[in-house]
C-alpha cells in the first residue's frame, strides 16, 4: 500500500476521532520526528499533548467567549504593590477555583477604581482555564433582564439561565439603588445558587449600607445570609488606580483624594 493511501487514510481517521489539530499539523509532526527520531512511546506522546493542548486552548476561548468578560484582565496584569491592602494569597487560592467545587462565594469589597473589577475578570478567567462555566454580568444589567422577564412572563426562563453557571460574577453592586421589586428578584436568584453554585460579587458598599441598597433591612439580610454562610472576603482599601493614571498624565493635582 502506497504511503499516499497510508497518509489519506490516516488523516481520514483522526478526522473521524476528532483529532483535528493532529489531522492538520500530522506533515510537520512526522517531519519533525524523522528528524529527531523520537521513540514510538515519545511520538505517541507527543501527539496526544499536541491534541489535548489544542483542544484545551479552544475550550477556554469558547468559555471566555460565553462568559462575556467586558475586558481582557488576568493576575499576571493586577499590581498588588499598589494595593498592598489585598490578600495576595487568598487571591492565588481563589485563582484554583476549588471553591467554586465547594459552591463557596466571593465577595470583593472597596472604593470605586481599586481594582475590584480586574480582580473579579482575572478570577473569572482563571475559573474558565480550570473548566468552570462563568458568566459576567453588572449588577445594574442583571437587575433590568431579570426585570424585564418578569415583566414578558419570562421569568422562570430567565432565571435559570443565570443559575446555570458555576460560576455567577456580578459586578458594581451597589453603585446604584435597587427599587424593590428588583431586590425581590436579586433575593431569589441568589437563593437559587445558595449551596448550588458561586458567586462573584464586587460592591463599593460595606454590609452595614446594604439595607439602604436594596431598600429592605430584612431582604437584604436574607440575602448577606446565603452569600456570608460559604463565602470568601477580600476587602481593598486604597487610592483609585484611574486616578493614579491621570496623576501621571499631569491631569489631576498631587493633592487630589480618591473618589469614595
Amino acid at each position: 500500500m502506497s504511503r499516499e493511501i497510508v497518509h489519506a487514510r490516516v488523516v481520514e481517521s483522526l478526522s473521524r476521532l476528532r483529532m483535528r489539530s493532529i489531522a492538520e499539523r500530522l506533515d510537520a509532526l512526522l517531519s519533525e520526528a524523522a528528524r529527531t527520531e523520537p521513540t514510538y512511546l515519545d511520538f505517541l506522546d507527543k501527539l496526544l499533548c499536541e491534541e489535548i493542548g489544542s483542544k484545551q486552548r479552544k475550550r477556554v476561548a469558547m468559555g471566555i467567549q460565553i462568559a462575556h468578560f467586558p475586558a481582557i484582565k488576568t493576575l499576571e496584569d493586577f499590581d498588588f504593590k499598589f494595593q498592598p491592602s489585598i490578600d495576595q494569597k487568598l487571591v492565588r487560592e481563589l485563582a484554583t477555583g476549588r471553591f467554586i467545587a465547594e459552591a463557596e462565594n466571593v465577595l470583593v469589597f472597596g472604593p470605586p477604581g481599586v481594582g475590584k473589577t480586574h480582580l473579579a475578570i482575572a478570577l473569572g478567567r482563571a475559573a474558565v482555564e480550570a473548566g468552570h462555566s462563568v458568566l459576567f454580568t453588572s449588577a445594574t444589567a442583571l437587575l433590568a433582564t431579570l426585570s424585564k422577564a418578569e415583566t414578558e412572563g419570562q421569568l422562570a426562563e430567565k432565571l435559570l439561565f443565570y443559575t446555570k453557571p458555576k460560576l455567577l460574577v456580578v459586578d458594581e453592586l451597589g453603585y446604584l439603588p435597587f427599587e424593590r421589586q428588583s431586590a425581590h428578584l436579586f433575593f431569589q436568584l441568589v437563593a437559587r445558587r445558595y449551596e448550588k453554585s458561586s458567586t462573584l460579587i464586587t460592591t463599593n458598599q460595606v454590609v452595614t449600607q446594604w439595607g439602604t441598597v436594596f431598600g429592605d433591612e430584612v431582604l437584604a439580610a436574607a440575602i448577606l445570609d446565603r452569600l456570608l454562610h460559604h463565602s470568601h472576603t477580600l476587602m481593598i482599601s486604597g487610592d483609585s488606580y484611574r486616578l493614579k493614571q491621570k496623576k501621571k498624565a499631569g491631569l489631576l493635582g498631587g493633592n487630589t483624594a480618591p473618589i469614595r
